[in-house]
């Protein structure tokens, strides 16, 4: 006889609020071939929203809203994922509160039936627009997307843009967290020693040996170098 623990059941998602529309789950690139289609045409009972989700390091000196309102993709909206996140905790950029998600979409235009193509500036063409991605999965939208190749892309393929503050119109959003999107810091202790899953570092290699500096200003717990044990 096996001598095992059974493997405990992974998490189930809660079911949708009542508020929550039921929705299709898109693609998680979209073109900019059919995002510039989109706009040219949109299609009905589908809204769309696009979402500017830029966010540099300090180190770096870039001010993501400034060169927002310089250009952007018509029609987006700038996600500041410094303001949507808990402004309580010691360590940046932890997850809001639902009715604070909600409440932030739902000013940025988007609705429960939206769909959200969201994209960066950054020179790597994506690299924080993933985040807000995940947000809007973490917090039960399904219908998010990612532009591939972000706003550089875009750009060289001449496609049309436009500057200043966004002013999109305000919708209703719900949103409710799914834990299968959420991984604690009690979960990533015992998986330490049961090895259920597999920690992923996707931080520069520099960083992820030690051998580079932390860049984020803080508490002294984000300035060690190095990795988690096991990723």
């Amino acid at each position: 006889t096996s001598s095992l623990s059974p493997r405990p059941a992974a998490p189930v998602s809660p079911p949708p609020p009542a508020c929550m529309a039921p929705q299709q789950l898109f693609r998680a690139l979209v073109s900019a071939q059919w995002v510039a289609e989109a706009l040219r045409a949109p299609r009905a009972g589908q809204p769309l929203q696009l979402l500017d989700a830029s966010w540099y390091l300090p180190k770096l000196g870039r001010d993501a809203r400034r060169e927002f309102e310089e250009r952007h993709i018509p029609g987006a909206a700038f996600f500041d994922i410094d303001q949507c996140s808990d402004r309580t905790s010691p360590y940046d950029h932890m997850l809001p509160s639902a009715a604070h998600f909600a409440e932030y979409a739902g000013r940025l235009g988007v609705g429960a039936a939206t769909h959200v193509v969201v994209y960066d500036a950054s020179d790597q063409g994506l690299y924080s627009a993933p985040r807000v991605w995940w947000m809007f999965r973490a917090f039960g939208h399904r219908a998010v997307s990612l532009l591939d190749g972000g706003l550089r892309h875009w750009l060289h393929l001449g496609l049309p843009m436009s500057s200043g503050k966004s002013r999109p119109e305000p919708a209703e959003f719900c949103a409710a967290l799914d834990p299968a999107f959420i991984k604690t810091y009690e979960d990533i202790k015992e998986n330490l020693e049961s090895r259920r899953f597999q920690v992923v570092d996707s931080r520069a290699a520099g960083r992820f040996r030690g051998t580079e500096p932390e860049p984020r200003d803080g508490n002294k717990h984000a300035q060690r170098g190095g990795r988690s044990a096991g990723a």
